[in-house]
């Protein structure tokens, strides 16, 4: 089968806005330092999830051992590194060649064993692959096609695999701290990073995945603590959740 010429679920403008960043990916002073803070509550989340849907240690060196991994939209890596060093065998894919170059050029400076590509999930269907596990993080809301993009990473997931769906909901207090606050007020994001209409609430997204047969098997919110001045986790879904789902 020969890969898709086009991907109805990219959308050109935000990939070529993220693109223009790249070169600061790794820069946690920069302008993604937002998710470099962001990151350890959002690994912590993902490791306590898998191990225990896997049966594994999560308190070991490498606990993933044997367990592919697909992080889609990887932008720099900054997901796809720990996730290796967690044992995973690891594929990072994004629609930028400037992110997956930058990506690239810092893996090989970590000595790590990963595997990049520029490619749509579209695409990576057309190849035929499929991962134990998928992170879709802080994706979603980027998109063109949402409903084409859910379905091809169902398809993307094993059997008995998990998707970890990480976005923003759509909900005034989102307008007032994700979007306004954040890149207007704090400038903790580029003016225009997200488009507050196409976030996506909690019941939009599990409909979404249970369209394309996934069975939804938790939801956590994420919210940033003024007073430690960091991120943990927490019921309240209003601003950043994620959302796990399975392939049973």
């Amino acid at each position: 089968m020969g890969e898709p010429v086009l991907s109805p679920s990219v959308d050109e403008h935000e990939i070529d806005r993220f693109a223009r960043l790249a070169a600061e990916w790794w820069d946690p002073h920069g302008k993604f330092r937002p998710l470099h803070q962001f990151n350890p509550v959002r690994l912590g989340f993902v490791r306590a999830v898998a191990a225990q849907d896997f049966g594994r240690d999560a308190r070991g060196l490498s606990p993933f051992g044997g367990l592919t991994l697909l992080d889609i939209g990887c932008g720099g890596g900054l997901l796809s590194e720990p996730m290796a060093r967690l044992g995973f065998k690891v594929t990072g894919a994004d629609a930028s060649e400037k992110n997956v170059r930058t990506a690239q050029a810092h893996a090989e400076d970590q000595d790590l064993p990963l595997e990049y590509c520029v490619a749509s999930p579209e695409i990576l269907v057309a190849r035929g692959q499929q991962f134990d596990v998928i992170l879709n993080m802080e994706v979603i809301e980027h998109v063109a096609d949402v409903r084409a993009f859910v379905d091809s990473c169902a398809e993307l997931l094993k059997p008995g695999g998990i998707m970890f769906v990480a976005t923003i909901n759509r909900t005034l207090k989102s307008l007032m701290l994700a979007k306004i606050a954040a890149e207007y007020v704090l400038r903790w994001l580029p003016a225009g990073t997200h488009d507050w209409n196409r976030l996506i609430t909690p019941d939009e997204l599990r409909r979404y995945l249970q369209d394309v047969g996934l069975k939804v098997t938790g939801i956590q919110g994420m919210v940033f603590d003024l007073l430690r001045w960091d991120w943990r986790l927490s019921p309240d879904t209003d601003v950043n959740y994620a959302m796990v789902a399975s392939k049973r």
